[in-house]
Formats: C-alpha cells, structure tokens, sequence
C-alpha cells in the first residue's frame, strides 16, 4: 500500500498533506481567497503558485498530495511538478472522480462542478486521470460521498474499482454533509469478492465539526487510513475569522490560529494525515508549525467547546460564496 511511504517517513510534517482544491482554479468558498490570490489568476499564474507551494510543501517534510477532477487543473498542475521532478519518488499522490469542474475558469459560474458517481463517470474520469498522473496515480477516491450516494451500492461500478486495486492503485472514498458518520459506515461494510473494497478515508473534522470522530476512529480500527480535510473549516478557523476561544488560545502558544486549529486534528490519534489548504508560502509554512504546538488539557476543553451542530456548520459552509 503506498501509504506505507509515510509510515517510513520521519520529518515532524510527515502527517501534514497538501490539497490543490485552492490553487488550481480561480474560483473556491474559502475566506479570504481575494486577499490570498489577487486579481491575478491565469492558468499560469496558478501553475506558477502551485508548483512553488508543492516544492515548498517537499522541501519542509510533506508527503502526501491531493488533487481531484474537479479541482480545476489540479491533476495537470501536479503532473507537470512531477514530470520536472523526476528524482522526487517519496511522495503519495492522491485524486478523486465524481465531480466534474464546469466553471470554465470563472469565479463567477452558474455552478463550478457537478457530481455524478456512475459507473460512466468513473471511466471518464479514471481515464483522464491516467493521461495526467499515469502510473504516479497511488490513490484514487470517490469524491463526496453521502449516504445516498449510487456509489455505495453499484456493484458494476465496485467491480470495476476493485479491477483497479488489484492493478496497483489504493481505493479510497472522500465524505461531505452532515451525515458524514452515517456515509463512513456504510462504506466500510462494502466489500467485493469477500474483501473490503476501501482503503482510504477523506472526512471533514475540524474544531467547528467533530461529528465524523466516532466513525473514523472505526475506520481506522479496520485498517483503513484516515485523511482528514478542511481543518481549517474554509477559513472559519483562520486568523481574521478565528473564534475567541481559538485566538486566545493561538496567544497563548504563541503561534497562528491555523497551527493551533490544524494541531488539534493532528492529535486525534485516528488522523493518519492532515491537510494543509494553503493558497500562501506564508500560509504553509504557519499550516506546518501544527506539528509542534502542544497543547494541555485546559486549552483543549476550552476549544471543544467550539463544536457545532453538524447541520449547523453545513448550512454555514453551504452558504459561502465562490471568490
């Protein structure tokens, strides 16, 4: 399994990932994003970022990187790094399928993607994957699954990802939505000639969204490894839009509320990875400080306590506008 990679790996930010889902196109929901990006997002503008956010990211210890179709041009971004790259071969890359990204390189689209989990869309887009990433490709999940997701219970179409597992490519499953818990259960009780079809698991958790612990402790009871993303609950937890609780807190440590934030995922000792969403070099290098701040018993009760109903918090999440 290529997270084994990372089980070898011994850097403190070996746990700390990099998604694209900010980077690779001009348009996204987090807070901030103007003042991230500018005005200028051109396809090369992008490139130029996110190729200089990855050697980053290289250069201070991450491993895993995760891209998806739907991320704009995230997949082309990541393979043009890689191909330049050729001697990096200590890293997991990781993407995802059932989303298609319709904006057309527009922050201001009717609808920036549109999810299908069909059996058709997964060889559309496995096939479109493989052009880009080719056999650099280790784990390719579902994107977003929710309870009610075909996905859960197309047999044609778990054939089909387990004819790619035996080929070499880890199968994961990504989970959004209120009912997050509920999507993980089901999901791990899939199983294709007697075997569990997933390996992975991408879950939102976050100091503002808890709901999802129970299920991915399970999850990772049963083997599989839990990615966790939106730590930063799109820029909720950011500095500007920090909670009090969590600037005082950040004060105390003496580091920035993202590192404080991201740190309490990274102790959840079910969290194999954590994702860093950076648009910034600044961004980054505050994202990986999460990795050593340490935090006692009274800070940790008093950032519990920022947890919200999971409906709540999705309605939120559902009402932030595409920058």
């Amino acid at each position: 399994m290529p997270f084994a990679r990372l089980a070898a790996a011994t850097t403190p930010t070996c746990h700390i990932g990099f998604g694209l889902a900010a980077v690779a196109r001009p348009g996204y929901i987090n807070l901030g994003r103007d003042d991230d990006l500018g005005e200028t997002r051109t396809v090369d503008a992008l490139r130029t970022r996110t190729h200089e956010l990855l050697d980053t990211a290289h250069a201070q210890g991450v491993r895993y990187f995760d891209a998806a179709r739907s991320y704009g041009l995230s997949e082309e971004f990541l393979a043009d790094w890689l191909k330049a790259r050729p001697e990096i071969d200590d890293i997991v890359v990781g993407s995802k399928w059932g989303y298609t990204y319709t904006a057309a390189w527009t922050t201001d689209a009717e609808k920036h993607e549109v999810k299908d989990h069909s059996l058709q869309t997964y060889e559309r887009q496995r096939a479109e994957s493989a052009e880009l990433l080719g056999d650099r490709l280790d784990l390719y999940q579902i994107h977003s699954v929710t309870p009610d997701s075909p996905a859960l219970t197309d047999k044609e179409l778990h054939a089909k990802l387990a004819e790619a597992a035996a080929q070499g490519v880890t199968i994961g499953f990504s989970t959004s939505g209120p009912a997050q818990a509920e999507a993980i259960r089901t999901a791990l009780a899939v199983t294709v000639d007697g075997e569990p079809l997933f390996r992975t698991v991408q879950s939102t958790y976050n100091a503002l969204e808890t709901s999802a612990a129970p299920a991915l402790a399970e999850a990772h009871d049963a083997g599989l490894t839990v990615i966790v993303k939106e730590g930063m609950a799109n820029g909720r937890l950011a500095g500007p839009h920090a909670p009090d609780a969590l600037r005082a807190v950040a004060e105390q440590t003496g580091l920035g509320c993202d590192s404080v934030a991201l740190a309490v995922v990274l102790r959840q000792p079910w969290a194999g990875v954590v994702l860093s969403g950076a648009a910034t070099i600044t961004q980054l290098a505050s994202n990986l400080h999460a990795a050593v701040v340490d935090l006692d018993d009274e800070q940790l009760t008093r950032l519990a306590d920022l947890a919200e109903d999971p409906w709540t918090y999705w309605g939120k999440r559902g009402s932030l506008p595409w920058h």
